[in-house]
């Protein structure tokens, strides 16, 4: 059986971090809103949530406040969340102030970066960084265990993406 949901995209990145081969699942829904019942339910089981903005876009930034809710409402209290300001690359055509990313993360208590999914800007640094926020939080379950899986529980098991 092969599962296609359109617009969502999803991949699988294995990140060794102290020893440990952690294996983060991603989802990426693009913030439509068409997949906001399928998001809540995903937030249930994440441990990590990035939330991505587009610098060269206004409407983007604003829906931010509204995600940042949305995992309030539904996410686990203790979700280690991130937000980052994509295309940072592209500098000419900001309408995002980078300062206006940091004081609305300042805000939330979260951490910020700038990244660019084109020039490979921060993006290995931001699931890096995540990926150690985790890890602090997560209970050693074993000690003698080669490998943590800190993938988000809610999704489905077994399915990969064929896309790209």
């Amino acid at each position: 059986m092969c599962l296609f949901l359109l617009g969502i995209d999803f991949k699988i990145k294995t990140v060794e971090l102290q020893g440990k081969k952690i294996k983060l699942q991603i989802w990426d829904t693009a913030g439509q809103e068409r997949f906001h019942t399928i998001t809540t339910s995903y937030y249930r089981g994440a441990m990590g949530i990035m939330l991505v903005y587009d610098i060269t876009n206004a409407k983007s930034f604003e829906n931010i406040s509204k995600w940042l809710r949305n995992i309030d409402e539904h996410a686990n209290e203790d979700v280690e969340r991130m937000l980052l300001g994509n295309k940072c690359d592209m500098e000419d055509k900001r309408v995002v102030p980078k300062a206006r990313g940091e004081q609305i993360a300042r805000e939330h208590g979260i951490r910020f970066f700038e990244t660019s999914a084109k020039a490979n800007i921060n993006i290995e640094k931001a699931f890096l960084t995540l990926a150690e926020d985790i890890l602090r939080k997560t209970p050693v379950k074993e000690p003698n265990s080669e490998n943590v899986d800190i993938s988000s529980g809610g999704g489905v098991t077994g399915w990969k993406s064929k896309c790209c």
